[in-house]
Order: structure tokens, then C-alpha cells, then sequence
């Protein structure tokens, strides 16, 4: 198996939607377009939670892998977000957006475990069950250390050496945790492409990692490229120039009172960019008022972020 190569950005692009409320495949299709534009960007991972994934039809999901498919046109693998809950819900819906054209999948914690916890072994068949029924190479996805479904070292190194498995999304936001686990499982497979997805404190992962897998790449993928670039040329005076450039934007989408709300922030700037015309979300998300919008336009001003001066025309 050729492994997808993730050394790099990974964006987890937002779904745009018509304002009635429907996917909007053309300006899908023109987001995709313009992030892969960019050298750089290694792969686009749909239908997790900044994509609303979860609050799409099956038949959505599977014709918005099509759209980014088409888009992208072999530049980039697509990884789809598998959240099915049950094994064997999760295998078949990897199937299915295998035969849809995605390569990757991200594989999401049963969502039962955040509240109640996993049994021992559970985790690693649900990644089997994922690879041998669909053949998506899979991204182990580390949850943060508050919830339930945050899985133990021993957890994390058995899905890390199973078949199938080419990376691991780390974000663990506790750094004791960080350092102590991550070189481990470096050592148990050497392959394994190491990704940060702390959106809202990138900079003390930046110099351990192979790439990034976040949210974040939707609204400011120029500067976490060259942020990435920093970190593996062990440039800490240049990472923590564009850390401070971004923090301005970090702390209007990532530093409120609910990380959901990011989602929607995420909208609001790629409003503020110019890729998309409004920012419209699906319930349980909520519009995030005037204010809120007016603190996000700002602070892309303050950070120098403006708009895209020619968007990809989407087919």
C-alpha cells in the first residue's frame, strides 16, 4: 500500500450551504479548488466536525466526497470523517464512501465513549473493521485528555501498528501527555505521520509533528503552511512571528466559549476572504451575531489576512 502523504496541510474544510439551507456543491467545489491551489496543502479531510459532517444526510455526505473528488481531481487524496457509532455502522459507511471516490478515513471515537468511557480492545476493531471492509487508509484520531474517549497510550500504539493505519491526529491538549506519548509512538512505527490538530495552541506542537489536520487551514492556509515550514526547520523565532500574526484570528474563531462556535467563525472568515457569500450553518449550530462577526472581520485586518484576489472559477 502507497500511504497517503500528509507532511504538510491538511485543511478540514467547512460544508458551504445554499442559503436555503441545501449543500452548495459549486462553491464546495470552488473552496477545494483554491486550497489545493496551494503547494503545500497535502490532502482535504470532509464531513468531521468543522465540515458539519455529522449534520448531512447519507445521501449529502457521499455526493459532497463526489464534489471534492471532481474538484481536486487527483491533486490530493480525500478523507472522509467516518462518526458512525456502531462497528459495523462505522465499516459500512467507510464502504460506502470508498466506493464515492474518498482515499482516507478519519476515524471518530464511537461518540458514546465521550460520556461513558471504552472498553479495552474496542477502538482497534473499529479500525479494523474500517480498513478491511473498505480498504481507506485511517488516521488515528486522538481526542482531547477532558473526555472519555481519549485513548491510553497502550490503545493508541495498538491502532498505530495495525494494517491500514498511515497517521495519527493528535489532539491531546496536555502536554505532559504530548511528550511523553508521541516519541512512542514514533518508536513503535517509524512510518506513522504525526499531526497536531490543536487549532487554538499550535505553536508548542509545531516542532514535533509531520503536518497539520486542522480546521484552521479553511481560513489562513498561506501562513500555517509556512508556520508548518518553520516548525520542521526548527525555527522557533520565525514560528512564533506567524504564531503572532495569527493570534489575533485564534483567539476571535478559537477562543470562545464553546469550540463549536469555530465552526461558525470558520464561515465568517472565509466570508471575510471572500470565498464564500454568507455563513450559513445547520442546527445545533447557532448564528454568532453582529458583534461576534464584526471581532472576526477585525481581527483578520489586525493579522494582515485579507481577501483571496482571485478565486478558483468552480466548474
Amino acid at each position: 500500500m502507497q500511504s497517503m502523504d500528509m507532511r504538510g496541510l491538511s485543511p478540514a474544510p467547512v460544508t458551504a450551504f445554499t442559503r436555503d439551507g441545501d449543500v452548495d456543491h459549486k462553491t464546495n467545489a470552488k473552496l477545494a479548488k483554491w486550497l489545493v491551489s496551494m503547494e503545500g496543502v497535502k490532502s482535504l479531510v470532509i464531513l468531521g466536525h468543522a465540515g458539519e459532517g455529522t449534520f448531512l444526510t447519507e445521501e449529502e455526505r457521499l455526493a459532497l466526497i463526489h464534489t471534492y473528488v471532481e474538484a481536486v481531481d487527483g491533486a490530493v487524496p480525500i478523507i472522509a470523517g467516518i462518526t458512525g457509532e456502531g462497528t459495523k455502522v462505522a465499516a459500512e459507511e467507510a464502504r460506502k464512501c470508498k466506493a464515492a471516490g474518498a482515499t482516507g478515513a478519519l476515524v471518530y471515537p464511537n461518540h458514546g465513549w465521550l460520556r461513558f468511557g471504552f472498553q479495552k480492545g474496542a477502538p482497534q476493531d473499529r479500525y479494523k473493521a474500517i480498513w478491511q471492509e473498505s480498504g481507506l487508509q485511517c488516521i488515528l484520531f486522538q481526542y482531547p485528555d477532558a473526555t472519555k474517549a481519549s485513548y491510553d497510550l497502550d490503545t493508541q500504539l495498538a491502532i498505530a501498528t495495525q494494517e491500514g493505519v498511515v497517521a495519527t491526529k493528535n489532539g491531546v491538549r496536555n502536554m505532559k501527555r504530548w511528550y511523553v506519548e508521541i516519541p512512542e509512538l514514533k518508536r513503535a512505527n517509524p512510518k506513522l505521520q504525526v499531526l497536531s490538530c490543536h487549532d487554538e495552541w499550535l505553536l508548542p506542537t509545531m516542532f514535533d509533528v509531520d503536518g497539520l489536520l486542522v480546521g484552521y487551514g479553511n481560513i489562513a492556509p498561506e501562513l500555517l503552511i509556512d508556520l508548518i515550514k518553520a516548525g520542521k526547520a526548527q525555527d522557533y523565532p520565525e514560528a512564533r512571528k506567524i504564531f503572532e500574526r495569527l493570534l489575533p484570528v485564534t483567539r476571535a474563531v478559537y477562543h470562545r466559549g464553546s469550540h463549536m462556535e469555530g465552526t461558525v467563525a470558520l464561515k465568517l472568515g472565509l466570508v471575510h476572504r471572500g470565498i464564500l457569500d454568507h455563513a450559513t450553518i445547520r442546527e445545533p449550530l447557532k448564528s454568532l451575531g453582529e458583534k461576534a462577526e464584526a471581532e472576526i472581520f477585525a481581527a483578520f485586518d489586525a493579522a494582515g489576512i485579507g481577501r483571496v484576489d482571485q478565486l478558483l472559477a468552480a466548474e
